[in-house]
C-alpha cells in the first residue's frame, strides 16, 4: 500500500487514539491543524485552523453516530490531507444526537484537483456507515486506522495517483460508487418505474466546500428512501464532476428533495415538482424526516413547488444530446439568466417614467447628460429639484433601471458561455458581451461572443496539463485565454460586421408601417402561442426583450414589439380558462376545468405555461386555436402602437404600458377568438376514443402541477 509518485492522504503521524484534545471543537481543530503542519502538509497550522473554525462556525460538522468531519479549503495546505483523532472525552460538533468521539479533519488546498476531491468525498460518505465507524472505534493502533482508510478509498486512490489498495466495502447502497457519478452513485432501487404506491423521488445535495456533507447527505437520503419503500435518485453537486440526473427521470418523479447550502444548479429542470428543502446537514441528520415529507408532498396539491425558469426546465443536459439540442440549451440558458436583469431594469425605468414623466430620459442642456443623471448629481434629498420628491425618486429609479439594462448583452453572453463551459466560461462570456456592446453589435453580438467564449473556455479546459497547474486552470488560465480569444475576435474581426447587421435590422424595424407592422404582430403572436414556453416562443420573447435596451423616446418600435409579445403570450391561458370554465364546460374533463380556474390568474400574469396541461392533452386542437387568437392580438397591438417598457407582469404592470385600455381590448379580442375556435374544434373535430382516454389521463397528471410553473412566460 504505497506509491512512489504521490504521498498518501493519511499517515500514522496524522492519527491519534484515545486522546484528550480539549473541551471545544475549536480546541480539537487547532490540534489537528498543527498535526497537519508538523508533517509538512500545511505551511501554517494556525491559518488552516482558522479556516476550518470559520467553516465550523457556519454550520457544525458533527453528524449522527458521534462523528465529526471538520474540513476546509485553505491556501496554507500543500496537498490533500486527512488527520484523525479518537477522543478520550467527547466534544460537541453540532450533531443532533450528541457529542463526537471520532473526528476526521479534511484539509484541502485551494484548487485541489478533482481526483483528490473524489477520494476525500468517498471517505466522507463512508463515515455514515456503521461498519466503518465501528472499525475506527476498535482500531488498536494508528496503522490500523491508516489501513482502514486506505482500504475504504483504495479504488479511488488508485485512479488519483495517491497510493493503492483494494476497497473493503461499498457504500450504504451496496454499489461501487464514485461521487463524480452522482446520478448513479447515490441511487436507491432503480430497477424500473414506480409501481403502486411506491414514490419516485429525485434530489440534489450540495454544500459550500462540496467535499463531505454533499455526499454524506446523498447516501443518507438514499438509505432513508429504501427504508420508506421509495425510489430515490440524487445528484451530488459537489467538488467532483457532476453527472446530471436524467431528464426523463426528473419528468416522472413524484417529488424533489433539495438538501443544499448553496444554489441548485439548473434548478429549472425541476420546475413544478413538489418540493422539500433544507440545509445539507439536515439531509445527513434527518434523512428519514425529509423523505417522509417528500412522500406526503407528492400527494398534496397544496405542497410547495419548485420554482425556476421555463427555459431551464425545458432543456436537457444529457450527454448524448446532438449539437442542435446543445445549442438550444446554451442559448436558452443565456436568455433565462438575462431575463432578471431586463425585468428589474425595465420595471424601474417604467416606474421612473410614472413618477417623473418621459422628459426624464431627454438630454439636459449642453451637459450631454440626460435629465435623470443631471437630477441625481445636482440634487439630494436635502436639496430637492423644483419638481419635488416624486420627480427625484423617479430619476433614481430610471437611472438604476438603465444601469440594469446595460448588463443585458453581457449577461446573455456570460451565461451562454457558462452553459457551455461551466464557471470558467462566465468571465470570458461577460467580457465578450461587453465588447459586443462597445462595438454596437448589440444582442446578436452577445450571442456570437458568448458562443465563442464558451467554446474557447471548454476546449482550453480539456487540454492535458501538469498536476501543479490544474488548480490555476479554472480561475486564471481558462478565463484569461478564453477572454483573449473571444473578445479579440469580436473586437478585431466580427464586431464590425455584426454591428452593421444590427444597424440594418434596427433601420428595417423603424421603417415598418401599416401592413408591415400588422404582419410583424401576426408573426410574433403565432410564435408566442406555437409551443407555450418552448424554443419558438423563446425566440420571439428574447427578440422583444433584447430590443428594450435599444428603445428610447425617439425609437419606440422595441417597446411596441414588447407589448405585442406580452399580449399574445397571455392569450392561450386566458382562452383556455374562458373555454373550460365558461363557454363549454362539458367539453373538458374535471381536472381541466380545475386547471382552467388557475389559468385566469396565470394568463393575466403573462404565464403562458397555464395552457400547457390543455395542450399536452389535446395539442392538435388547442395549439391551432391558441395561435389564431394570439396572432389577432399581436396584430391589433402593433397596429395600435401600444408600447410596454416592462418585459413581464401582464396586467399588473399597467403603469408601464401606454394605451393600456387598447392593449387590454387586443387581449380580450384574441382570447374570445381563440376560445370560440377551440369550442368549435371540440364540438366538430373528433378524436379516436383511445387518444381521448390517453389525453385525459395525461391532463389529469399535468393538473397536479399547473399554477406552479415558472413566472417567466417566454
Amino acid at each position: 500500500m504505497s506509491d512512489t509518485t504521490s504521498p498518501r492522504l493519511i499517515s500514522v503521524q496524522l492519527v491519534g487514539l484515545d486522546e484528550d484534545l480539549g473541551a471545544t471543537s475549536s480546541d480539537v481543530i487547532r490540534v489537528l491543524a498543527d498535526r497537519v503542519a508538523v508533517t509538512g502538509r500545511a505551511a501554517d497550522g494556525a491559518a488552516l485552523a482558522e479556516d476550518a473554525i470559520a467553516r465550523e462556525a457556519s454550520v457544525g460538522t458533527g453528524v449522527p453516530g458521534g462523528i465529526a468531519i471538520p474540513h476546509a479549503r485553505s491556501a496554507s495546505v500543500a496537498e490533500p490531507t486527512l488527520a484523525f483523532s479518537r477522543l478520550a472525552r467527547t466534544v460537541p460538533f453540532g450533531a443532533p444526537d450528541g457529542d463526537a468521539d471520532i473526528v476526521f479533519m479534511i484539509a484541502v488546498p485551494e484548487g485541489a484537483d478533482k481526483d483528490h476531491l473524489t477520494v476525500l468525498s468517498t471517505l466522507a460518505r463512508a463515515l455514515i456507515r456503521d461498519d466503518f465507524t465501528a472499525a475506527l472505534r476498535s482500531a488498536a493502533t494508528p496503522q490500523d486506522v491508516v489501513d482502514l482508510v486506505d482500504c475504504e478509498v483504495g479504488g479511488e486512490v488508485s485512479a488519483a495517483g495517491v497510493g493503492s489498495a483494494s476497497r473493503a466495502s461499498g457504500p450504504a447502497t451496496g454499489q461501487e460508487a464514485r461521487p463524480g457519478a452522482a446520478a448513479h452513485a447515490a441511487t436507491g432501487d432503480a430497477s424500473g418505474p414506480a409501481t403502486g404506491a411506491r414514490k419516485v423521488i429525485v434530489g440534489v445535495t450540495a454544500c459550500p466546500t462540496g467535499i463531505a456533507h454533499t455526499y454524506m447527505a446523498a447516501d443518507a437520503l438514499v438509505a432513508a428512501a429504501q427504508r420508506a419503500g421509495a425510489e430515490m435518485h440524487v445528484e451530488t453537486q459537489g467538488s467532483s464532476q457532476v453527472e446530471p440526473l436524467d431528464p426523463d427521470l426528473i419528468a416522472r418523479a413524484d417529488a424533489v428533495v433539495f438538501a443544499v447550502d448553496v444554489d441548485v444548479r439548473d434548478r429549472g429542470r425541476f420546475a413544478g415538482k413538489p418540493l422539500v428543502s433544507g440545509p445539507v446537514k439536515r439531509g445527513v441528520d434527518e434523512p428519514d424526516a425529509m423523505i417522509a415529507e417528500a412522500i406526503r408532498a407528492a400527494d398534496d396539491p397544496r405542497a410547495a413547488r419548485v420554482s425556476g425558469s421555463a427555459a431551464e426546465a425545458g432543456t436537457s443536459t444529457a450527454k448524448d444530446e446532438h449539437f442542435g439540442q446543445a445549442l438550444k440549451r446554451w442559448l436558452l440558458t443565456g436568455v433565462s439568466y438575462m431575463i432578471p436583469f431586463v425585468a428589474g431594469g425595465g420595471l424601474l425605468i417604467a416606474l421612473g417614467f410614472l413618477l417623473s414623466g418621459y422628459g426624464i430620459a431627454l438630454t439636459h442642456g449642453d451637459s450631454g447628460q440626460n435629465n435623470a443623471v443631471w437630477t441625481l448629481t445636482n440634487h439630494t434629498l436635502l436639496n430637492l429639484p423644483p419638481e419635488g420628491l416624486a420627480y427625484y425618486l423617479g430619476a433614481a429609479a430610471f437611472q438604476i433601471g438603465g444601469v440594469s439594462l446595460g448588463f443585458l448583452v453581457a449577461a446573455l453572453a456570460g451565461y451562454i458561455a457558462y452553459a457551455m463551459a461551466d464557471r470558467p466560461g462566465i468571465a470570458p462570456g461577460f467580457v465578450a458581451g461587453s465588447i459586443a456592446v462597445f462595438m454596437n453589435a448589440g444582442f446578436l453580438g452577445g450571442l456570437v461572443g458568448g458562443l465563442i467564449a464558451g467554446a474557447a473556455a471548454y476546449w482550453i479546459g480539456r487540454i492535458p496539463t501538469w498536476r501543479w497547474l490544474r488548480g490555476l486552470m479554472p480561475v486564471v488560465i481558462i478565463p484569461l485565454f478564453a477572454s483573449i480569444i473571444a473578445s479579440g475576435l469580436m473586437l478585431l474581426v466580427l464586431g464590425g460586421p455584426i454591428a452593421w447587421l444590427m444597424t440594418q435590422l434596427t433601420a428595417w424595424l423603424n421603417s415598418l408601417n401599416g401592413t408591415s407592422v400588422v404582419l410583424l404582430g401576426i408573426i410574433l403572436g403565432l410564435m408566442m402561442a406555437f409551443d407555450l414556453g418552448g424554443p419558438v416562443n423563446k425566440v420571439a420573447y428574447a427578440f422583444a426583450v433584447a430590443g428594450l435596451g435599444a428603445g428610447s423616446a425617439t425609437n419606440v418600435v422595441p417597446y411596441e414589439i414588447m407589448a405585442a409579445v406580452m399580449a399574445a403570450g397571455m392569450v392561450p391561458p386566458l382562452a383556455l380558462a374562458l373555454a373550460s370554465t365558461v363557454l363549454y364546460r362539458k367539453g373538458f374533463t374535471k381536472p381541466e376545468r380545475e386547471n382552467g380556474k388557475a389559468a385566469w390568474l396565470l394568463g393575466a400574469s403573462f404565464i403562458s405555461e397555464g395552457a400547457i396541461p390543455f395542450a399536452a392533452a389535446d395539442p392538435l386542437r388547442v395549439i391551432p386555436a391558441s395561435m389564431v387568437g394570439a396572432a389577432v392580438t399581436g396584430a391589433i397591438s402593433m397596429a395600435a402602437g401600444v408600447t410596454s417598457r416592462a418585459p413581464h407582469g401582464g396586467v399588473f404592470v399597467f403603469f408601464a404600458i401606454d394605451s393600456f385600455l387598447v392593449w387590454v381590448l387586443a387581449i380580450l379580442a384574441g382570447t374570445v377568438i381563440s376560445a370560440l375556435v377551440l369550442v368549435a374544434l371540440k364540438k366538430w373535430v373528433r378524436r379516436s376514443p383511445a387518444a381521448t382516454d390517453a389525453a385525459a389521463a395525461e391532463a389529469a397528471t399535468a393538473g397536479d402541477t399547473v399554477g406552479q410553473r415558472s413566472p417567466v412566460a417566454a
